[in-house]
């Protein structure tokens, strides 16, 4: 597309944008003259649905009027209301239902799944991630690798080459190659979230499990944004939480997926709960224990309904939309933004997300050189809600469900007069 950058340029392809009715879906926060803010950072928090509040309503109506008998006697049946849950998740990142549950929180899943997937030997124990993995990841394995009386230091990681931002497939293949013998599991994050560099997880799997590797990825900065196609992928777990790009509310619950080839093999070590028991026969309380198949299996508690019921929510109007077209506008996002950002003329500017679309979601990360997080302070208080992340990175995420191509015109807008004020520093604007 030719891209012109100007505002009307803007206003007319949101005129063209097909999606941009879901705006309207969303609550857009606003300053206090009622405009709205430019809100960059479903990346970390996505907003809030309008029909959240009738969802989270009608299961505190049903609480109130039948009390304990809501678990039977609701509209939504508290007692399997997870499996409302679990066929459209199942479609956002590729998975089949019977690989797909929503439950707990993400670091919390992450353990559950090592329990079961991390099976270190004395020879076999050594655990990869990129070198910059978000640090609950990071801090999982080594907590994991002192768990097992191995040493916090037995992490290996796929850094990106010298005076480069990025991760080069080949040199995990080498990582493998050479030291695979050693190597017990690849908890990689599919989306890295300093970069927003979309790793291909297919090829991930492949290598990894050309030398016996368990294969796990972190799709915190994933899902409902990229389309990871899980089961196709053939890894051999993923979790994500729902609070960025699904927009189910702070702290809310977390997706887990458990490749089918997995989901009849009750040898696997796990923690038990009522919850992962035969739902067929839970209620007869002194049975031993019986696994459930598939991703339920991991299950321990009972679901908390009324943040399941703002997944719910948000989940309903991703059906409405599919992934397809949201990741159509998303690119076209991004692309546009891409074009403005490099307008702006200024040397201390670059992005260090990758230039293939296929490559990267909906976020940009921006690097602005000599900056600090003054520059971030200033777009806040502008009401432009964007991420910083040290040392001199401003995370954006034009998300395709809320934000408009006006949106992108404006922050670039300012961006560029804040560079352009005094060279190498920013004054006030």
């Amino acid at each position: 597309m030719n891209y012109q950058n100007t505002l009307a340029f803007a206003k007319q392809l949101d005129k063209e944008d097909s999606l941009s009715y879901l705006r309207d879906k969303f609550h857009i926060p606003k300053d206090k003259n009622g405009k709205d803010w430019l809100y960059f950072t479903g990346n970390s928090l996505g907003l809030q649905p309008k029909s959240t509040k009738q969802y989270i309503n009608q299961e505190l109506e049903d609480w109130a009027n039948l009390g304990v008998e809501g678990h039977f006697e609701a509209r939504n049946p508290w007692l399997n209301y997870h499996e409302l849950l679990t066929e459209k998740m199942a479609k956002i990142v590729g998975a089949k239902p019977i690989e797909t549950v929503v439950m707990n929180t993400l670091t919390t899943n992450l353990h559950l799944l090592m329990v079961s997937f991390y099976r270190p030997t004395k020879t076999k124990y050594k655990i990869v991630i990129e070198s910059d993995a978000f640090p609950s990841d990071r801090y999982a394995v080594q907590s994991q690798l002192k768990f097992h009386g191995f040493s916090e230091n037995d992490v290996i990681e796929w850094k990106p080459r010298a005076g480069e931002e990025l991760l080069h497939i080949e040199d995990l293949e080498t990582i493998v190659s050479e030291q695979g013998d050693e190597i017990a599991l690849l908890l990689i994050g599919g989306v890295n979230y300093y970069t927003g560099q979309f790793l291909d997880l297919k090829q991930i799997a492949k290598i990894g499990h050309s030398k016996n590797c368990v294969v796990g990825i972190d799709l915190a900065h994933g899902a409902g944004n990229i389309q990871p196609n899980l089961h196709d992928s053939g890894v051999d777990f993923a979790a994500w939480c729902t609070y960025k790009y699904l927009n189910s509310g702070p702290g809310s619950l977390s997706g887990v997926f458990v490749h089918e080839k997995h989901a009849k093999n009750r040898d696997l070590p796990r923690f038990a709960g009522w919850w992962n028991h035969n739902k067929a026969t839970r209620f007869n309380m002194r049975k031993p224990f019986d696994v459930m198949e598939g991703a339920e299996g991991w299950q321990l508690s009972n679901p908390p309904i009324l943040s399941m019921a703002a997944i719910k929510a948000s989940l309903d109007l991703f059906e409405e939309v599919g992934m397809d077209a949201l990741r159509e506008k998303s690119e076209k996002l991004t692309g546009y933004f891409e074009f403005l950002i490099n307008q702006i003329d200024s040397k201390d500017i670059k992005i260090i997300t990758p230039k293939n679309p296929k490559e990267r979601g909906c976020q940009l990360s921006i690097q602005v050189k000599n900056a600090d997080k003054s520059l971030h302070q200033k777009l806040t208080a502008n009401h432009i809600i964007t991420d910083w992340r040290e040392p001199d990175v401003i995370r954006c995420a034009p998300t395709p469900m809320y934000n408009t191509f006006e949106d992108v015109y404006r922050i670039v807008e300012f961006l560029s007069l804040a560079l352009s004020k005094v060279k190498g520093t920013h004054a006030e604007v």
